[in-house]
């Protein structure tokens, strides 16, 4: 029988085959270890810095505000500038956005891999950096999306689907352990006195409320998020 167009953008629908515990362990021992570790540690974060950029972006504009641009830096940093009021709800949900973006959609991965639906998970993380592609405004920023972009490519259309499912695995166990790190780095920076401007200064200087229960609240979210989407990635295995 002929297959039309429609079959083939429902095929994006139908769930996969499950995974092994061996895969679920494995791909989470691998993500552990290039979180805790040194060199890898820095290159990986630049897709931690994409996605928390990409927060900013995103929330900015549903706060309606005007996006103008993305810088990322070849140090792993990240800047989003967008205009509207400089105080005020909107301006505190974009600046609150950054440091969780990664761990929710660790949860947001999490949730689709429970379900089974592998081919829906690539296809988002493709549009999130074909979004902020769009909206980079540096040369890094665009050379280090493209690579990103590249990889995602290469296993979404290359690779065998057992491969294909411990990259995933491997991503999502990377966005749920990643959102955690860089929030440690932030008060370790802060103690130092090296991070002035970071966005738990900006949240303090908007609302009042002293950067470093910022930081808690940061900690928070992401620890939660960690539990969140590792039970989801667990459970079904587990069974």
């Amino acid at each position: 029988m002929e297959q039309t167009d429609e079959d083939g953008i429902w095929k994006l629908f139908e769930t996969q085959p499950g995974t092994s515990v061996s895969i679920v362990a494995v791909t989470g021992a691998v993500a552990l270890l290039l979180v805790l570790s040194g060199s890898p540690w820095r290159l990986a974060r630049n897709v931690v810095t994409i996605v928390h950029e990409a927060g900013h972006a995103l929330v900015a504009v549903l706060a309606g505000r005007r996006l103008r641009g993305i810088r990322l830096h070849s140090d792993t940093s990240g800047v989003t500038v967008s205009r509207g009021k400089p105080s005020g709800p909107g301006m505190v949900l974009t600046t609150l956005a950054g440091y969780p973006a990664p761990a929710l959609l660790g949860v947001l991965f999490a949730v689709l891999l429970s379900s089974g639906w592998m081919a829906v998970l690539l296809g988002i993380a493709a549009a999130l950096l074909l979004g902020v592609l769009v909206m980079v405004r540096n040369a890094y920023g665009v050379f280090a999306v493209i690579a990103s972009a590249a990889v995602l490519a290469g296993v979404a259309l290359l690779a065998p689907p057992a491969v294909q499912a411990a990259f995933v695995y491997v991503m999502t166990w990377f966005l749920l352990l990643g959102g955690v790190r860089p929030v440690i780095e932030l008060q370790l920076k802060r103690r130092r006195g090296a991070a002035r401007d970071s966005d738990a200064d900006q949240l303090a200087r908007l609302t009042g409320v002293p950067a470093v229960l910022w930081v808690l609240i940061l900690a928070v979210l992401a620890v939660t998020c960690l539990i969140v989407g590792g039970s989801l990635l667990i459970e079904p295995v587990a069974r």
